[in-house]
């Protein structure tokens, strides 16, 4: 057990210095296309971060352990919401449009709702699996029609040489791959080893885990009093955790899954989706109160999954 959590602490520490570079590199780039803070947020930044979810999901099932990596995806959505936004609006207040409310948060309530008939027969399949990159593609081009831009002069030092931005979105990949496939490992291992459910480990600590760029891009923005790159980071990881990770997934193999064990978790998942635009509504800002709320739902949700351990285990 001791190589196996060796492991898991090494693929952690991959995935967050991956996804650090990653974002950096790829925040850079977009800054040099005049992409606007909310788009980047909900674009390359998102993609970034959600490319250690997309790597240990993949790894999982093709490594048979598919259970893990559903899990995975649902836990870092009610990681993403209930831990990332509940402590970045403690540091600071998270103003928004009402665009944003009206338009990005009820899609990525959209996508979310589309797990609960995906998982429904057990089976997410290769056609679903497309369907899904499908939509993915369109909603980019519809996120890059809209937020486009006039490019700001005043960045272009910020931002960098192209061959260095993109050697930084290399190298950040490849740190990434080496970390899921780490992760996967370990937290494989470990859930064998005492017992645990592979999908209660993929819910938990290969959530949290893989959701570590997210939570350190975030905390960077919220100190910055970018509210609007905050906010973009966590709907868009959100919406790129369903649609990318689970259609690209499942277009490469499908992913036989256990339809009845996840909706507890699928339906808490929901829950925190459909919280987010009630919260921003009233002022169309999230506090202090707001983000102790969330970070005690996420807190009840764990202790959830704790008393349930001798049932899934």
């Amino acid at each position: 057990m001791l190589v196996d959590a060796l492991f898991l602490v090494f693929g952690i520490a991959l995935l967050y210095f991956g996804g650090e570079a990653l974002v950096d590199g790829a925040s850079k780039l977009a800054r040099r296309l005049g992409m606007s803070t909310l788009v980047i947020g909900l674009t390359i930044v998102a993609f970034g971060t959600s490319a250690p979810e997309l790597a240990a999901t993949m790894t999982a099932t093709l490594s048979g352990a598919p259970e893990l990596g559903l899990g995975n995806v649902v836990g870092s959505n009610i990681a993403n919401i209930g831990l990332i936004l509940g402590v970045s609006a403690l540091l600071l207040p998270l103003a928004t449009t009402t665009r944003f409310i009206l338009r990005e948060l009820p899609f990525m309530i959209g996508c979310s709702a589309l797990m609960v008939p995906l998982v429904y027969d057990d089976l997410i399949g290769r056609g679903e699996g497309i369907a899904m990159c499908a939509l993915l593609l369109a909603y980019l081009g519809f996120m890059y029609q809209t937020g486009r831009e006039a490019p700001d002069d005043d960045d272009d030092d910020d931002a960098g040489s192209l061959g260095k931005s993109l050697l930084w979105v290399v190298g950040g990949s490849l740190l990434l791959v080496g970390g899921a496939q780490a992760l996967v490992y370990g937290g494989v291992g470990i859930a064998r080893d005492i017992g645990v459910s592979e999908r209660v480990i993929g819910l938990t600590m290969v959530a949290v885990g893989t959701s570590l760029p997210e939570l350190a891009s975030s905390l960077a923005a919220a100190r910055k009093g970018e509210s609007d790159m905050v906010l973009g980071n966590v709907v868009g990881s959100n919406i790129f955790n369903v649609l990318c990770i689970l259609g690209v997934t499942s277009s490469v193999r499908p992913m036989v899954v256990n339809g009845a064990e996840a909706q507890i978790d699928l339906w808490a998942m929901l829950a925190l989706t459909v919280a987010v635009p009630l919260l921003l509504w009233k002022g169309r800002r999230m506090g202090r109160a707001e983000g102790i709320g969330l970070l005690v739902f996420w807190g009840i949700w764990v202790g959830s999954l704790v008393l349930r351990l001798p049932a899934t285990g």
